[in-house]
């Protein structure tokens, strides 16, 4: 990490602040040990316990990256759950992430359920944060399939969401100024509102309080992260998934998504000089995943090959049926960031403060 977060810190060591939360806040309260494997196994069987009786004891939310394959692996062969294996197809699928979908879903014969979204409104929102000039392009993928998954497992009765969310590859979360909260729905609604063209009739929508305490309090839904009780070594998952499902790798993190990957890996360092892989990276050399050389090393290389860039500009203008040259213009446009729309940020900052006062919010997030 450096100054590309402009509220970064360091100690007289050199050390930043994300470093030092890590060695005082994490590491201490992160058990991927025997002690960590008990906990997992309880909540699993109370997990089991009270699905008796139902086709389904607990929802995955699955992309076709890693974490979400590798933690649906772990719930159905190590933990014993009946997961329904939920997919949103946001109009952005890598041939990849389908081809791994099914074949986790027929390599551990579970079942599938995919909500497609709307694509005029999905390319419509998608417009709406371009011509915004904000750094969170994704937000409308990501809320998307956030709000999908909560609120079908709300409306079906799902108590039990399990998240593929661990602290060995994201101890490190990107400053919200590279990536500001997707499910704040006021900002959403702000951005559509005033550069959408078509209602967002169908598209999921649903906003933090919703699920942090409807879902929560009201409704009886849990998160649980199993990927933090158990030893996971990124590059160990995606090779034991290779050879037992026959997964195909990615070149990095959340490329599942063709649009994701064009965005992170080309427009957001280009345009606004954030590089997500800073934060990556770093949460694998804090894990003893990458070295510090190794890391430098790959940051000093463009994320994109250049040989590829012009093709998936084109890609991704034709199918927002924009021009190659409307497109290079919203990419020329003056930067803005997420303060520059109407937020939810005073009451989610507030509410960020008060859980890591309790110690449930571990993560810098700021």
């Amino acid at each position: 990490m450096d100054t590309s977060d402009s509220n970064i810190t360091f100690d007289s060591r050199g050390w930043c602040d994300y470093c030092n939360n890590y060695h005082q806040n994490i590491l201490p309260n992160w058990h991927p040990d025997e002690r960590g494997g008990r906990e997992i196994l309880a909540e699993a069987e109370r997990i089991r316990s009270e699905g008796k009786g139902h086709d389904h004891d607990c929802i995955i939310g699955v992309s076709g990256g890693v974490d979400s394959s590798y933690v649906a692996y772990l719930a159905k062969e190590k933990l014993g759950l009946r997961p329904l294996i939920f997919h949103v197809d946001a109009g952005w699928n890598s041939q990849q992430s389908v081809n791994n979908i099914e074949k986790m879903v027929d390599g551990l014969g579970l079942d599938l359920h995919t909500e497609v979204i709307d694509w005029q409104e999905m390319k419509d929102l998608q417009l709406a944060f371009f011509k915004a000039q904000v750094p969170h392009l994704d937000t409308p993928q990501d809320h998307a399939f956030f709000a999908a998954l909560y609120n079908f497992a709300a409306a079906h009765g799902f108590k039990y969401i399990i998240t593929g969310a661990n602290y060995s590859t994201e101890c490190v979360r990107e400053p919200l100024e590279w990536h500001y909260h997707a499910t704040d729905l006021r900002q959403l609604r702000d951005i559509h509102r005033q550069f959408g063209t078509r209602p967002l009739k169908t598209f999921p929508l649903t906003d933090i309080f919703t699920y942090r305490i409807y879902y929560r309090f009201f409704k009886g839904m849990r998160v649980v992260k199993p990927l933090n009780h158990f030893p996971y070594i990124k590059d160990a998952a995606m090779q034991e998934l290779a050879d037992r499902f026959g997964w195909q790798k990615y070149a990095h993190k959340h490329y599942e998504s063709r649009f994701t990957r064009f965005y992170e890996g080309y427009w957001l360092p280009t345009k606004f000089g954030f590089d997500k892989r800073r934060a990556h990276f770093s949460s694998l050399i804090l894990t003893k995943q990458m070295t510090r050389d190794e890391a430098l090393r790959k940051i000093s290389e463009p994320a994109y090959d250049k040989d590829d860039v012009e093709h998936e500009f084109e890609y991704v203008a034709t199918k927002l049926d924009l021009t190659v040259a409307e497109l290079r213009e919203l990419m020329a446009g003056p930067n803005k960031s997420y303060r520059d729309y109407r937020s939810m940020m005073p009451l989610i900052d507030l509410g960020t403060r008060v859980l890591r006062t309790l110690g449930v919010q571990k993560m810098v997030v700021r």
